[in-house]
């Protein structure tokens, strides 16, 4: 479940009227079509944006739009807004890998971004994708996922990226392929023809060519400083009183401009840019959320604002939402903390954090809750609306801001311990988990029941039977050093979200012997002590839970257990509409009826996952797909006196790679007579005398094809 992403974010931003036109920079983005990739690297400023604006106007090619900004940088976060703007070109592109995203089992990154591109190189049409403010993205996966993307685009889509500083992808490599326009500050600079179309012509000044030139000379062809040297010109004419502050250092000349812009602002006008400069993203209403003055109206400010130039720039074609130009809102900020008392701004996050709560966008309201200092809202916001925040891809910010509270804080408010445990265990760092469980267990200590406290019980239980399904391969003295080798590997693997880490290390625990592995108990026990006090409307969290005891009950043997867990997983995610879940429990059912030789129901379950799976990128796929081979093969050959167990499969397929009678025994835990009774019962049951004739037989028979085994 993820929370929603505003629309103006795909829109492309209109062009004025009267911008500049510079088609020495346009013809080269167009002639650089037949590459793949298209950067503009400059510092704040240049008009990055209003360049490429001015260019899809012209342009021949449909483009989708994707405004980012610092909340993108986790990369299912990234990826979902990415697809949502390829979605603004073909409705349907990456539904598949976007219903993925909605499970526990998360596919590997590369396979869902292998689906995406196959869905790409059908678009009839070529397109454009802009990743506008690429610089906002902090993020090494996301960075891994691009350059993934570029390395196998399509001729279909060109990639545009805006930035302020080059992006941390293989650049020399694209470069000497000749697979790259570059678009860079030299570039950027206004030339004096520019500089005197823009001052005279767009915002209407009448200044000599030396006064052009001198502009243009000082702020070395920056738009922004030359926007803000015209604002101020506007006010009295005066180019001569101005242009001897255009000297020394850039900053010193804007903390100057800015002063000269507010001040001749109207007093109201002036106090709406200071208290809205806390804003990412403002509209009409928003603005009269922050700024509480009945007198002003936010929307009518903005679309005045727009016409006089001010550093605001707008979202949409209905002129509902805008944004300030980065550099302003900065210099507002730097301002507003400069004239106005801390618990002032405090006081307007918290009115922010207000409106963004009533329009249910629940993470830009946490983000202005922890900008206020207000650790209440916060807490109960971090905890969401029956599905924590943190399980909603905010798990970074959650990290970020929990790791800032003292522990006093922490104690007073319990249900911050437990969301710092779940979030420390989505963000792959294992060993600090149990501290944090601990703790809250500690402070819920004498708390009535009720049921939020119930709910909190049952996420400690579940984030623990997630940690002991970890180690299920490992013997029980070594479950903590299984955990810090888990948690060093996914570090280096420097993911923001390690949901698909942490699947694929529990899921090789079918090698796990059931009858000496205390860690399987331990996640019976704590998956079950889970469902008991889960709310029943927590459905992502009851769901991971129940299909971890499936897994573990079927591990341990115990099948009539493990199919009324998976029961409950595929009646919780059909509920919801995500199949994914389902799909597990249904080859888990398969493979349970697989193992009791049940073949026919087996075959029934294993192909109810793949007509439910469909054409989702999802590799528990293969193994209902390899299932329903293998009933099959067994139904054809039908040859066998008594089936045999998946255990004696197990071992026929160590005998065939030639692992002695001890050799099986240590990998499998077990003593060498039971090692031998298992071989009695194999050559029985497969009518052979000697090794070489049971491998021979059972590749006959087909029953250790080359595939992983069935849990």
């Amino acid at each position: 479940m993820s929370a929603p992403i505003m629309a103006t974010k795909f829109y492309i931003p209109a062009s004025r009227p009267q911008a500049v036109l510079r088609p020495r920079l346009t013809e080269r983005l167009s002639k650089g079509l037949y590459r793949k990739f298209t950067l503009i690297s400059a510092p704040a400023g240049y008009g990055k944006t209003t360049l490429v604006c001015e260019w899809l106007r012209h342009c021949d090619r449909p483009a989708a739009w994707l405004s980012l900004d610092e909340g993108d940088s986790e990369l299912i976060r990234f990826l979902t807004c990415m697809i949502s703007a390829l979605q603004t070109i073909e409705a349907n592109m990456g539904a598949g890998v976007l219903a993925a995203f909605q499970t526990p089992q998360l596919p590997p990154i590369e396979l869902l971004l292998t689906a995406l591109l196959n869905e790409i190189a059908a678009v009839p049409t070529p397109f454009i994708l802009v990743l506008d403010d690429y610089h906002a993205v902090n993020s090494k996966p996301v960075d891994d996922a691009v350059f993934y993307l570029l390395d196998h685009l399509p001729a279909q889509m060109h990639l545009v990226m805006t930035t302020r500083e080059d992006p941390r992808i293989p650049l020399a490599r694209l470069r000497a392929r000749d697979q790259m326009t570059e678009i860079r500050v030299a570039d950027m600079r206004f030339t004096l023809s520019e500089s005197g179309h823009f001052l005279n012509r767009m915002m209407g000044l009448e200044l000599s060519t030396d006064t052009i030139a001198s502009l243009e000379s000082r702020t070395e062809g920056w738009v922004a400083g030359l926007q803000l040297a015209a604002i101020s010109i506007q006010g009295d004419r005066d180019a001569d009183r101005l242009l001897p502050s255009f000297t020394g250092n850039h900053h010193f000349v804007l903390d100057y401009l800015v002063e000269e812009v507010l001040q001749r602002q109207p007093e109201a006008v002036q106090t709406f840019l200071l208290q809205t400069s806390i804003l990412d993203r403002l509209c009409g209403p928003l603005c009269d959320g922050v700024v509480l003055d009945p007198a002003v109206s936010g929307q009518t400010t903005l679309i005045d604002l727009e016409r006089r130039n001010v550093f605001v720039i707008p979202l949409d074609n209905e002129r509902r939402w805008y944004r300030y130009h980065h550099l302003f809102a900065d210099l507002l900020r730097k301002r507003l903390q400069t004239i106005v008392d801390g618990s002032d701004i405090a006081e307007l996050h918290k009115r922010a954090s207000d409106w963004y709560e009533n329009h249910e966008f629940e993470e830009e309201a946490f983000r202005h809750a922890v900008a206020s200092n207000d650790i209440d809202r916060a807490a109960r916001l971090l905890e969401g609306k029956g599905i924590p925040l943190h399980l909603r891809g905010a798990a970074g910010i959650s990290l970020n801001w929990l790791a800032t509270l003292p522990v006093a804080e922490l104690d007073a408010r319990p249900a911050l311990w437990v969301m710092y445990g779940s979030a420390l265990l989505i963000a792959g760092k294992l060993t600090g988990v149990e501290h944090k469980l601990q703790a809250a267990e500690a402070a819920l200590s004498g708390a009535v029941q009720d049921v939020r406290v119930k709910d909190l019980i049952g996420l400690i239980a579940a984030t623990r039977a997630t940690l002991a399904s970890l180690v299920l391969t490992s013997h029980p003295d070594g479950a903590e050093r299984n955990l810090q080798i888990a948690e060093a590997g996914m570090q280096n693997g420097e993911l923001d979200d390690k949901t698909e880490e942490l699947v694929g290390l529990i899921a090789p625990a079918s090698d796990a012997e059931a009858s000496g592995n205390q860690e399987i108990e331990k996640v019976i026990v704590q998956s079950r002590r889970a469902l008991a006090y889960l709310r029943p409307e927590n459905i992502p969290v009851r769901t991971a839970a129940a299909w971890m005891l499936g897994v573990a009950c079927q591990r341990r043997g115990d099948y009539a257990a493990a199919r009324e867990a998976y029961n409950e997983v595929i009646s919780n995610s059909l509920m919801v509409g995500h199949p994914l879940m389902a799909v597990m429990a249904m080859i888990g059912q398969g493979q349970i009826d697989e193992a009791e030789d049940r073949t026919g129901s087996a075959a029934d379950c294993y192909q109810a996952a793949l007509r439910l799976g469909g054409d989702l990128p999802l590799p528990a796929l293969r193994e209902a797909q390899f299932g329903l081979e293998r009933v099959r093969n067994r139904e054809k050959k039908g040859s066998l006196v008594e089936p045999l167990s998946q255990r004696e499969i197990e071992l026929l397929a160590l005998i065939a790679k030639g692992l002695s009678n001890r050799e099986i025994g240590e990998k499998l835990f077990l003593a060498l007579d039971t090692v031998k009774g298992h071989n009695r019962r194999i050559f029985e049951k497969l009518q052979v005398q000697r090794r070489t004739e049971a491998i021979a037989r059972a590749r006959e028979w087909n029953l250790f094809p080359n595939t992983r085994k069935p849990h």
